[in-house]
């Protein structure tokens, strides 16, 4: 993951960052969008589009319909993609960090995806079920918290449903996709790019660590 500076990784994950804001504006452009999108100090990848997210999403699949699930939004790239290229579908947003939550809800509406809805984690229903989860998860929480964190919400994919995780290798990658496997879930290395593996994440399928393509 990259990071302004050490100051402003001390609180991407806060609820209400320190760091004074200072809005910059980010172009995304990939999947047939063209999206200008602010961010801001406090929130991840302040002042442009994280490599590894970037990855992510020329990696997945056409997302499908029903409760989608962004684990981290920062400022809403992911979200507000899936949300475009899934109009039908209904994307949660979710981050405890206040500042990206209004930044995510304020690009969503400026590139008309009005299907995001931009919350914290403890405003999504107890019975909504996603159909997919896609993360660029904050690895830098530590191992406990992270492990916490994906095994509540993986637990809350649909039956059929599929997880899309992207994680440096030199942040664990491997070790966390060992992991998941270890706990019940199926785990396919989709994708190995300069450095960052995008992991698929189902319940309860066969698990194959060398299915990634290097593209």
């Amino acid at each position: 993951m990259t990071y302004e500076n050490r100051h402003v990784a001390q609180h991407y994950f806060t609820t209400d960052p320190e760091v004074a804001s200072r809005p910059a504006p980010v172009r995304v452009s990939l999947r047939g969008l063209e999206l200008q999108l602010q961010s801001d100090r406090g929130v991840f990848a302040y002042a442009h589009l994280d490599r590894g997210t970037e990855i992510l999403l020329r990696t997945v699949p056409d997302p499908p319909d029903g409760e989608l699930l962004d684990l981290g939004c920062g400022y809403g790239p992911i979200a507000i993609t899936i949300a475009l290229l899934a109009p039908s579908a209904r994307v949660w947003a979710l981050d405890v960090n206040r500042r990206a939550l209004e930044l995510t809800a304020r690009n969503a509406t400026a590139v008309g995806a009005a299907n995001v809805t931009a919350v914290p984690p403890d405003a999504v229903p107890d019975d909504v079920a996603f159909s997919a989860i896609y993360s660029n998860p904050p690895v830098r929480l530590g191992k406990a918290q992270l492990q916490a964190l994906l095994r509540y919400w993986l637990s809350r994919l649909q039956p059929e449903g599929v997880a899309y995780l992207v994680v440096q290798r030199h942040l664990g990658a491997d070790t966390l996709a060992a992991w998941l496997a270890a706990e019940g879930f199926g785990v396919l290395r989709v994708r190995s790019r300069q450095g960052y593996r995008v992991l698929e994440v189902r319940h309860g399928a066969t698990s194959d660590h060398h299915g990634d393509r290097d593209s």
